[in-house]
């Protein structure tokens, strides 16, 4: 089993796609990686060698952030905007959608499940 950037990659998957069960790594990079590495693009995870394996583990840390760098780096961009009291600061404050979404109605991914006011009846 190949472990890169602490997340333990599963064996019985192409390459390609077991890295982008690293965080930060998605279709692109992990193509990008395979080539660059100049690998099949249908190579297993199980027909890795040791010096394939060192080879990939080098290149992510040398060029990508991934993982819990990119988390908290992604952290402290909200709690600079929630520092500096900026609209996207704000709502992030909130609870609510950041990025212009209606909260009419939809939204309760962001605002929790819905909250029904006592004593107030639908009139039909």
């Amino acid at each position: 089993m190949a472990r890169i950037a602490g997340v333990n990659l599963p064996t019985g998957k192409r390459v390609i796609i077991a890295l982008q069960y690293i965080h930060g790594i998605g279709p692109k990079n992990a193509k990008d990686i395979m080539t660059n590495l100049s690998l099949p693009m249908d190579r297993r995870v199980s027909q890795l060698t040791d010096a394939e394996v060192l080879q990939i583990r080098e290149l992510i840390d040398r060029d990508y952030l991934v993982e819990g760098d990119l988390r908290r780096e992604v952290a402290m961009n909200i709690k600079r905007l929630m520092d500096l009291g900026c609209y996207r600061g704000l709502r992030h404050r909130k609870g609510l959608p950041v990025r212009g979404q209606r909260t009419h109605t939809n939204a309760r991914t962001r605002k929790g499940p819905a909250k029904t006011i006592a004593g107030k009846k639908k009139t039909a």
